[in-house]
């Protein structure tokens, strides 16, 4: 049945003679044609076949005047069991009075290698509304359908808003638990009408064929499923919402999934580690040790006295959630402590790995353990930043470096391990020969608004799903932070990190 609606749809548009033809005209009448008829209408059509109903939908008819007794409508954008048919016209319609309305007909005949059809069309207009109805005795490859296509609808005032817009679509987890396996909120893209979202790898079908959408449209607009309905994006389904503005206009929005991975937020927040104030943020590890122990044992030590902030803190400027991470490039003053250099300006850094800052007193390039284990092939890492350089840029001398810009970065690797307390440390995390695969991306761009970035990465041997690997994500403020060379100030905001994995 539905072939049929198909096919005869096609046939429509294909027709390159006007829909309907006139058969009737009163010349005494004075018809009110711009003064009453002309305009929009917002209404419903429904189709009938061989008897059943197939169902509703929105549609928007505009009439104009075609000449002083006729009149052209037109239904822009129409669209049927979910295929857009493009504009169908009908051209040139007379006008008959008809009991303090106006009463128009019409006949066609459709004739293509697969269908023929007889249509027959009667409609009445005035007094604010307009109704068409359409008789269709159609023969498709032999087999004889009967449909009947019946449109009702109200003349619009001019002033009704037409934006037909999803300005939001998120999964809140305090409206169905189940959603708390969606990972990354939806991103809306206006330009294809396209949501797409991630979920946790160990969703299973059962789970995501329940999630529960939060939907807002434009004002006065409606959408259709309704917000707050379980959907089914199970096994790669794509769910069609479709947008109604005020005035009739309907805008459609596929939503699927896009991706399967492991979320790596900045929600868990804590203090405690070699000394009791230190931020920390699971499952981070990052450089505020290092500083503590500037702070706490640098006089002591004979070095630098840094009374300063954390370079790593929670902030609620988040892209989702509740909390994000500011990572602020602060000056340590420089000089040495217990003869270990210490850094004019410590970059912020965060990763994921474990932090030693104990080791940095006789080798500051052991302090960092990068990676944990994972058993999954990651693929590529995305997430939401923004970032704002500082002016004051100083060398591993901690000279002053005229003109210098600092540079964010973000990058990921993916290592070979023969046991699990293996690691690669910051003076070979990006040239050991034990580096799979990895990836990059700097900038010393300003990003005033959340921005994503992403981290495909570029495999230098064969994944094998039968050794042991470690991963890490590193963020820092300041690219080369690790050589000592960096800016005071230099701050990014990070949100919402996510390891899209192979399945």
């Amino acid at each position: 049945m539905k072939k049929f609606i198909y096919s005869f749809m096609l046939a429509v548009v294909g027709m390159t003679t006007a829909l309907f033809t006139s058969c009737t005209n009163e010349e005494s009448i004075n018809f009110p044609i711009e003064e009453e008829l002309a305009g929009n209408y917002k209404g419903k059509l429904e189709v009938t076949v061989d008897g059943q109903n197939l169902g509703e939908q929105s549609q928007k008819i505009t009439v104009e005047k075609a000449s002083e007794k006729s009149i052209n409508l037109s239904l822009k954008n129409f669209s049927f069991i979910g295929i857009n048919l493009g504009d169908i016209e009908l051209n040139d319609c007379p006008l008959s009075e008809n009991s303090g309305n106006y009463a128009f007909t019409g006949t066609t005949l459709l004739d293509t290698e697969v269908l023929k059809a007889d249509v027959k069309a009667t409609g009445t207009i005035g007094g604010g509304k307009v109704e068409i109805s359409m008789d269709i005795d159609a023969d498709l490859a032999g087999v004889k359908q009967s449909v009947k296509v019946v449109y009702t609808g109200e003349k619009l005032k001019g002033t009704e808003s037409s934006e037909a817009k999803i300005t939001k679509f998120i999964f809140d987890r305090n409206v169905a638990a189940v959603d708390s396996l969606v990972i990354s909120q939806p991103v809306i893209d206006e330009e294809s009408k396209t949501i797409t979202f991630m979920v946790a790898d160990t969703a299973k079908a059962e789970h995501l064929a329940a999630l529960v959408p939060t939907i807002e449209v434009s004002e006065k607009a409606t959408v259709t499923p309704r917000s707050e309905v379980a959907q089914d994006f199970s096994n790669g389904r794509k769910v069609k919402y479709i947008v109604e503005a005020e005035d009739g206009t309907t805008v459609e929005y596929t939503v699927s999934i896009k991706g399967f991975g492991d979320y790596f937020g900045f929600e868990e927040w804590y203090e405690g580690g070699i000394y009791p104030d230190i931020p920390n943020v699971n499952p981070w590890a990052s450089c505020n040790a290092a500083v503590a122990l500037i702070k706490n044992m640098g006089p002591i030590l004979g070095g630098p006295t840094y009374e300063g902030g954390y370079p790593i803190v929670a902030t609620d400027d988040a892209y989702s959630g509740e909390k994000a991470a500011v990572l602020e490039s602060v000056d340590t003053k420089g000089g040495s402590m217990g003869g270990t250099k210490v850094p004019k300006v410590t970059a912020a850094t965060v990763f994921l790995g474990s932090f030693n800052a104990f080791a940095g007193l006789s080798n500051p390039m052991a302090t960092t353990s990068f990676g944990i284990v994972y058993e999954k092939q990651p693929l590529k890492v995305t997430g939401y930043y923004k970032y704002t350089p500082g002016k004051e840029f100083y060398n591993s001398d901690g000279e002053l470096v005229e003109g210098k810009v600092d540079e964010c970065s973000m990058s990921a690797v993916l290592y070979e391990i023969t046991d699990d307390k293996e690691t690669l440390d910051g003076s070979n995390i990006y040239s050991s020969d034990k580096i799979v695969a990895k990836a990059m991306f700097k900038s010393s761009e300003t990003v005033s608004e959340y921005t994503q970035f992403e981290l495909n990465l570029e495999y230098l041997k064969d994944y094998d799903p039968t050794k042991k690997y470690k991963f890490t994500v590193i963020l820092s403020a300041s690219a080369d932070g690790a050589a000592y060379n960096a800016a005071v100030g230099s701050k990014l905001i990070v949100d919402d990190v996510i390891v899209v994995n192979k399945k």
